[in-house]
C-alpha cells in the first residue's frame, strides 16, 4: 500500500461537530487520518462514534479506557490539593488533558503517525494544554492545529459554517443551529461554551444542563452519605443505606449519581483564559463538588495549621494554575505535586454530609488523629489549658502593633 500523500495523522476525536468536520477536511488535504478517542467517563455512545469516524473516512479508530488513570493520577491529587481556578472552577477539562494526551501519544508511536491533530479553537486554552502535553511527551512530534490555519478558519469562520459543511458531507452531529453551544464531558464534569453563551448576560436554557437536576426538580428530602479519607484520599463512601464503596472509579461514579439527583455542582462563570481572553463557561461538576467540600472539612480537623497554610499558598494555587495553563509535563508540576503526600499524611477520618437542593452540607466528622482535643477546646473546662498563659502571648503579639500605631502618632 502506498503511503499517504501528506502523511499519517492521529486526530483527537470527540465525535462532535468540530472534530468530525476536521476529520473530513484533513482527508481533503491528502492526509491519512486515524481517529483516537479516550474514554474518560463521558456519557458517549462509543460504538456510534467509531462508526461515524470510519464513515467520514478515518482509516482506523482507537478507543482507550483511561477512566482509572484519570481518577487515580489526576483527579485524586487535585482533590488532595483542593485545586481550584479563580476560586470557582474545579478544573474538570484541564485535568483530563494530560491523560488523553498520554494515551494519544502512545497510539501515535505504535502506529507510526507523522502528525497529531486536535479540534481546539485558536482562542481557547485547550490548544495550549494539548500541544504542551504532546511536546512534553515527544518533543519532535508535529502538530496540525486546523483552527490556527488560515485556510481552515477562513473557510469555516463560525459554527454555522461547520454545520453547513457537516450537512454537505452528511456528517451527523448533535449540535444544531437551535442549540449552537459546544460541550466537553468527562467523569469529572461537563462544560458548555460558545453560541448563545457568549453573551454573559444570557441565561442558559434549562434543557442545556445535561447532568444535574434543576433545583426546582431536585428531591424535597435530603440524602445522607459519609466519606472516609486516608492520607487525603477517599477510600470508602456510604450513601444512605447502600453497601459501602471502596473502588476509586466506583466511588466517583456513585458520588456523581447522587450529586446529580440533588442538583449539586452547577456553576456559570466568566473566567480568564491563559491566552488573555475572558470567556464565559458553564460547568457541572457534581461528584467533584462533594469531594471538595468533604476533603476541606476533614482537613480542618486533622491538618496542622501551618502545613495547611503553606499547602494552600504553594500547592493549591500553583497546581491549579499549572493544570489550567497546560503545564502538567513540567518540572514545576513534579516539584509541586511531590509536596502533596507529606501534606496529607494526617488527613485521615470520616465526614458525614447531607445533600439538599444543590447544597452539600457537612453534618459531622470524626478522626483518630490527635490534633483536635475536645477537652482542651471546651469552654466548660480547662482541659490542661492555662488561661493566664494567654496574657503573655497577647503582650508579645501586641508589641509590633503598638509600635506601628505609636510611629503614626509621632507625625
Amino acid at each position: 500500500m502506498s503511503p499517504p500523500a501528506q502523511g499519517r495523522v492521529l486526530l483527537a476525536y470527540s465525535g462532535g461537530l468540530d472534530t468530525s468536520c476536521i476529520l473530513a477536511w484533513l482527508i481533503e488535504q491528502g492526509y491519512e487520518v486515524y481517529a483516537f478517542m479516550a474514554d474518560v467517563g463521558q456519557e458517549e455512545d462509543f460504538e456510534a462514534a467509531r462508526k461515524k469516524a470510519l464513515s467520514v473516512g478515518a482509516k482506523k479508530f482507537f478507543l482507550e479506557d483511561l477512566k482509572r488513570e484519570f481518577v487515580t493520577q489526576l483527579i485524586y491529587p487535585a482533590v488532595q490539593a483542593n485545586c481550584i481556578y479563580e476560586n470557582v472552577y474545579l478544573l474538570g477539562t484541564s485535568l483530563a488533558r494530560p491523560v488523553i494526551a498520554r494515551g494519544m501519544m502512545s497510539i501515535a508511536a505504535n502506529e507510526g503517525c507523522d502528525y497529531v491533530s486536535h479540534g481546539c479553537t485558536g482562542k481557547g486554552n485547550d490548544q495550549v494544554r494539548f500541544e504542551l502535553a504532546f511536546y512534553g511527551l515527544k518533543p519532535d512530534i508535529k502538530v496540525i492545529a486546523p483552527w490556527r490555519l488560515p485556510e481552515f478558519y477562513n473557510r469555516f469562520p463560525g459554527r454555522q459554517a461547520l454545520l453547513a459543511y457537516a450537512a454537505e458531507k452528511q456528517i451527523p452531529v448533535q449540535q444544531t443551529a437551535a442549540k449552537p453551544w459546544s460541550t466537553d464531558e468527562n467523569l469529572f464534569h461537563i462544560s458548555y461554551e460558545a453560541g448563545i453563551l457568549e453573551d454573559p448576560n444570557t441565561t442558559p436554557p434549562n434543557d442545556m444542563w445535561k447532568l444535574t437536576a434543576a433545583l426546582e426538580d431536585a428531591p424535597a428530602e435530603p440524602e445522607n452519605l459519609s466519606i472516609e479519607f486516608k492520607a487525603g484520599l477517599p477510600v470508602k463512601v456510604v450513601i444512605a443505606d447502600q453497601a459501602p464503596l471502596t473502588d476509586a472509579v466506583d466511588i466517583f461514579l456513585a458520588l456523581n449519581a447522587v450529586a446529580r439527583k440533588h442538583g449539586v455542582g452547577r456553576i456559570d462563570i466568566v473566567e480568564n483564559r491563559f491566552i488573555g481572553v475572558k470567556s464565559r463557561g458553564c460547568y457541572e461538576s457534581p461528584g467533584a463538588t462533594i469531594l471538595r467540600v468533604a476533603h476541606m472539612d476533614i482537613e480542618g480537623l486533622t491538618l496542622d495549621r501551618n502545613v495547611r497554610a503553606l499547602r494552600d499558598q504553594f500547592v493549591t494555587i500553583e497546581l491549579g494554575r499549572i493544570l489550567y495553563n497546560g503545564h502538567f509535563f513540567t518540572p514545576e508540576r513534579e516539584f509541586v505535586t511531590s509536596a502533596i503526600p507529606a501534606s496529607q499524611r494526617t488527613v485521615n477520618g470520616t465526614v458525614r454530609l447531607k445533600l439538599y437542593k444543590g447544597n452539600v452540607v457537612v453534618v459531622g466528622r470524626y478522626s483518630d488523629e490527635g490534633l483536635y482535643d475536645e477537652h482542651q477546646s471546651s469552654m466548660d473546662e480547662l482541659g490542661g489549658f492555662e488561661p493566664t498563659d494567654t496574657t503573655g502571648f497577647i503582650q508579645i503579639e501586641s508589641i509590633r502593633i503598638k509600635k506601628y500605631i505609636s510611629s503614626l502618632l509621632i507625625f
